[in-house]
């Protein structure tokens, strides 16, 4: 069997569909239909070209999605119906105050922070999977990671509707501050684990992903504590705009997918260490070729989505201040990263390097240290930089 043969077996192993029961797909396409056609018809006199078309792409993507991984497709339903009944409280005129389910667990805040718990037993339960082996604390990983993306999403909906109590005109996707966008990060962070990790069938990668979402999950908690981020907030007018719904989402998928290749890389480095040394990693994580295979997975689907993302982020500004680039911090270290793992996909590929016997190693090496880049670019450049992007400055 040719090198090339082989490659195409691995990439589809990860990057297959993930087969569905037909009664699964068949409710699960009526259900995403009857969803668009009512949104369509709520909000059609209000829609122009490129809300229908961005209706149109989360439908076929959702759709999808759904019909290939079965557990998405549960955790979209559990997420609307616990959405569905923290916006009803609300929408009855209920708040936190007057309201225990609201307090303790439905307002949004209290979402995050039950995200942030079930974060943290995910990966306590990972890392004690991977250092002993026991199955049990990895499927207790497994699904307290799923319940931290059910809380992380239903957080985020319920909180776009406590951005209109009291102030009709602040309704807006919340996406809009450090706080804010740190939910988004974690809740898709682990979502794009979880499928990794059905794909691979293996659970010995939650040790390391899962640890650097609780990282995130930390500073968000501590970001709403010492600033008070959580507290919904007016938005500026450059940021009440309909490409702040597509641009955002378009870059967290890319930041998550970079993020993961990142702690894949890193778990490369330690298998390889372990095949050297001894050690339980090589029992517990995939061997190094998939290893090198799932972090060039991650990289090319995330830059997919960031060059998307970027552009899109170019039509905004362009319709915002009149120009599509201008040079600000935040664009010239979204450049950065999009030229960093343009080369690192270049090399990839390149017949060259691709001879050399450690390959998979320098791989490794650069989707861990590229972390430092994506993280300047997605925080640094808020926190020191500012610009015309430092919307989520502390």
């Amino acid at each position: 069997m040719s090198s090339e043969t082989v490659e195409m077996a691995r990439i589809s192993h990860y990057l297959s569909p993930i087969k569905a029961s037909s009664a699964g797909s068949r409710v699960w396409a009526g259900f995403l239909t009857l969803g668009a056609f009512f949104v369509w018809h709520i909000f059609r006199a209000e829609f122009w070209m490129w809300q229908f078309i961005t209706l149109g792409l989360w439908y076929v993507g959702l759709m999808l999605v759904g019909l290939r991984w079965s557990g998405f497709r549960t955790m979209f339903y559990v997420v609307i119906g616990i959405a569905a009944v923290g916006v009803g409280l609300y929408q009855f005129g209920y708040t936190a105050s007057d309201s225990a389910a609201l307090y303790f667990l439905l307002q949004s805040s209290a979402m995050v922070y039950w995200m942030s718990a079930a974060i943290m037993l995910s990966a306590a339960g990972y890392y004690w999977y991977l250092f002993t082996g026991n199955e049990i604390s990895g499927d207790w990983g497994h699904r307290f990671a799923w319940v931290a993306v059910v809380f992380g999403y239903a957080g985020l909906a319920i909180r776009w509707q406590q951005t209109y109590i009291g102030h009709p005109s602040w309704g807006h996707i919340p996406v809009t501050n450090m706080y804010d966008v740190m939910v988004l990060f974690c809740a898709t962070t682990t979502l794009f684990y979880l499928y990794y990790e059905s794909l691979g069938r293996t659970r010995g990668l939650g040790a390391f992903a899962m640890p650097m979402i609780l990282v995130a999950a930390v500073f968000l908690v501590w970001v709403g504590f010492a600033y008070h981020q959580n507290q919904i907030q007016p938005i500026i007018p450059a940021l009440q705009s309909f490409w702040l719904k597509i641009h955002i989402p378009m870059e967290f998928i890319a930041y998550a997918n970079f993020y993961l290749a990142g702690m894949v890389g890193l778990a490369y480095l330690l298998r390889e260490r372990a095949e050297t040394v001894g050690g339980n990693l090589t029992r517990r994580l995939p061997g190094l070729d998939d290893l090198e295979h799932i972090i060039v997975s991650m990289v090319k689907f995330g830059f997919l989505f960031f060059t998307v993302g970027t552009i899109l982020g170019a039509a905004w500004a362009a319709k915002a201040w009149g120009g599509f680039w201008s040079w600000d911090p935040k664009e010239t270290w979204s450049l950065i990263v999009w030229l960093n793992y343009a080369a690192y996909l270049h090399m990839r590929t390149n017949d060259t390097f691709s001879s050399k016997p450690n390959r998979g190693r320098k791989l490794a090496w650069w989707a861990a240290l590229s972390l430092i880049t994506v993280t300047f670019c997605f925080i640094g450049v808020d926190l020191f930089l500012g610009g015309l992007h430092s919307y989520a400055k502390l």
